[in-house]
């Protein structure tokens, strides 16, 4: 069957886990480009993985990174998307589209309906958004990959003006649940389908796109 839901495995970093999320059928595959991340990849060696994707589209994932910073991944990934974490105003956003070429997916930490709205002054500079809980409040917390959640249900019914994917604390266990509580045609994970951080399970990567077979939006 053709699955209505589309997954991002997110924090490839190794050759088996790109072969494994190109085996399972992945829709979008991402490399993080956060040196604090156990999930991190050198632009080069992103390049090298990313030669064997054949259908899944390529995710950058960036934290303020800089202009030379975009530029070396731009160059040696080439990828579909530029997936943007941090304090980017949407000018800023709006620029880093126009000087890269690279479309953008906007990345939100929400907690509550409210925070949803902040969406709006994205909408003519971003091409996709990404919804993730708001990282712990402890020092090695991460911008994203904490394995935690927030009440999908703030999402269900809401309309935004572009596509947008469900991130936080998926696993193979609760991915249908969640894409029935928010209603998501995309969805994210990382830590939700490793054995410890930053080390893929191909299992779980096979088993998480399984699981969205089962699921009708």
């Amino acid at each position: 069957m053709t699955r209505s839901v589309r997954a991002k495995i997110c924090g490839i970093n190794t050759v088996e886990a790109m072969h494994a999320a190109e085996s399972a059928g992945a829709d979008y595959v991402g490399f993080i480009f956060y040196p604090p991340s156990p999930r991190y990849v050198a632009p080069a060696f992103a390049g090298e993985l990313a030669a064997d994707v054949a259908h899944a589209r390529k995710v950058a994932v960036l934290v303020d990174a800089d202009d030379q910073t975009i530029g070396e991944i731009v160059e040696s990934l080439v990828p579909d998307l530029l997936q943007l974490h941090g304090n980017h105003s949407p000018e800023q956003v709006a620029v880093i589209k126009k000087r890269f070429g690279v479309d953008v997916l906007t990345a939100f930490s929400v907690e509550t309906s409210e925070e949803l709205r902040a969406t709006t002054q994205y909408n003519d500079v971003s091409d996709m958004f990404l919804f993730d809980a708001k990282p712990p409040k402890t020092p090695d917390a991460l911008p994203g990959g904490n394995a935690v959640s927030f009440d999908w249900r703030i999402l269900q019914g809401e309309t935004f003006a572009r596509p947008w994917f469900l991130s936080g604390g998926l696993t193979p266990d609760n991915v249908a649940a969640a894409v029935a509580s928010s209603g998501a045609l995309f969805v994210d994970v990382s830590s939700g389908v490793e054995t410890a951080p930053g080390k893929k399970d191909a299992a779980k990567i096979a088993a998480f796109i399984a699981a969205l077979e089962e699921t009708d939006v």
